[in-house]
């Protein structure tokens, strides 16, 4: 039965970061291509590690698994966040369908 679960979770995180990665190829500016890294990428590799997690039980590599799923949730929010942040302070500019600009608001 885990075996059947651990592979819905593969399945579901192969299909999140394929949309993902079509994310960061098709949208139009960097902080857009950020939102898609870091939201479906991170819930696709999570559910990855969590569906070999449920194939290896409590053994090294599902500790190990575990453990990746920490780190991740941990650091990618901070790193799309300081990514961003510097992008705006380079000064790459948001796509012309853009509506709102916090940072700029902070500047003055």
């Amino acid at each position: 039965m885990n075996e059947i679960i651990g592979l819905f979770f593969i399945t579901v995180g192969l299909f999140f970061d394929f949309f993902g990665c079509l994310g960061l190829v098709r949208l139009p500016d960097v902080y857009n291509r950020l939102q898609a890294s870091t939201k479906s990428v991170t819930l696709g590799t999570c559910s990855i590690l969590f569906g070999l997690f449920l194939f290896k039980g409590f053994t090294a590599a599902g500790i190990k698994a575990l453990l990746g799923i920490l780190f991740l949730i941990l650091t990618a929010p901070v790193a799309a966040h300081a990514l961003s942040r510097s992008a705006h302070k380079m000064g790459v500019g948001l796509c012309k369908e853009s509506v709102c600009d916090e940072y700029a608001k902070e500047k003055k």
